[in-house]
């Protein structure tokens, strides 16, 4: 019998920061799923609906939800809250698993958890909307790590120079790199109630000169099923490549830090023009399995 089946399937509690040691202590309870472990959970989890085997398949993943969560601390925000939030994904991820594409789950899950976790920092930042569209939240998400690379540490307004770097290189026009930078340096939102004067010279609070430009019902279901449908192409996508491809895509492309080719090289003992190979070749054949899997399901929605 596999140890799993005698390891409690239930989720610690977690509360605030001060109990984090102690849920980062008890989650190390559940040992890590061996492949074979992994395949058959999810096959009881998907023909059978077997909650306890989804369970197993959610606790010996809660590790990997707290590594993601501490490359998010820099956002002001618990960790904790984090950790929540993206244990939501987590057992999103659980459950539409399909063991069957030769994947492991943590693979997957990955999307998910950080999906979780980004539109939680987003609501939590947004007293309005920061990013409407991918280039802008791209921005908010990449925005500090870019300025590191330039140097730029300081608290007030970007050089011209580095406006211009940080608008090219993301998408975004510099007008929305220059309010962003100006907002996040400010370390989030200021109150609702701050007293503002009009343009006529009639006072009152921020709150009362706010317009509601939040979505429509059914514009926030369809981004969210279309974030669904993108979440699933690109797992399944990943399955048209090997391991060394996978992996090295993940670590230049997919994660918060990127590591170098250099670094890569020292991995794999080669020479970094043969990891920067690797990777292009990656992206190109990945790119190509979601353009076709893509037409797949649009051919399968038609019929």
């Amino acid at each position: 019998m596999s140890e799993t089946n005698n390891v409690p399937a239930t989720i610690p509690a977690l509360g605030g920061d001060n109990s984090l040691n102690q849920y980062m202590a008890e989650i190390k309870r559940f040992p890590m799923l061996k492949p074979e472990e992994e395949y058959m959970l999810a096959k009881r989890y998907q023909e059978h609906q077997d909650s306890n085997a989804a369970a197993q398949l959610v606790t010996s993943h809660l590790r990997l939800v707290a590594k993601i969560a501490m490359g998010y601390r820099g956002y002001g925000l618990p960790v904790s809250e984090l950790i929540s939030e993206g244990n939501i994904g987590l057992m999103q991820g659980v459950k539409k698993f399909d063991p069957e594409k030769g994947f492991r789950l943590a693979t997957y899950a990955m999307w998910w958890i950080r999906a979780s976790m980004q539109e939680f920092i987003l609501r939590s930042w947004s007293l309005v909307k920061i990013g409407t569209t991918a280039a802008q939240k791209k921005l908010f998400f990449n925005l500090r790590r870019m300025k590191n690379n330039l140097q730029a540490f300081e608290d007030g307004d970007l050089s011209p120079e580095d406006v211009a770097k940080i608008s090219t290189d993301l998408g975004v026009t510099e007008e929305e790199v220059i309010s962003m930078n100006r907002r996040m340096s400010r370390g989030g939102d200021t109150s609702l109630n701050v007293t503002m004067a009009g343009t006529e010279g009639e006072s009152g609070q921020w709150q009362d000169w706010l317009v509601d430009d939040e979505p429509l019902q059914d514009e926030i279901l369809a981004d969210a099923q279309e974030a669904d449908v993108r979440h699933e192409l690109l797992a399944e996508a990943m399955s048209s490549l090997n391991d060394r491809e996978r992996d090295i895509l993940m670590q230049r492309r997919l994660v918060e830090q990127p590591q170098t080719l250099e670094e890569l090289s020292l991995v794999y003992k080669v020479s970094r023009e043969r990891i920067r190979q690797i990777e292009v070749r990656a992206f190109e054949k990945l790119q190509k399995a979601m353009m076709r899997l893509a037409g797949d399901k649009r051919l399968l929605a038609s019929a």
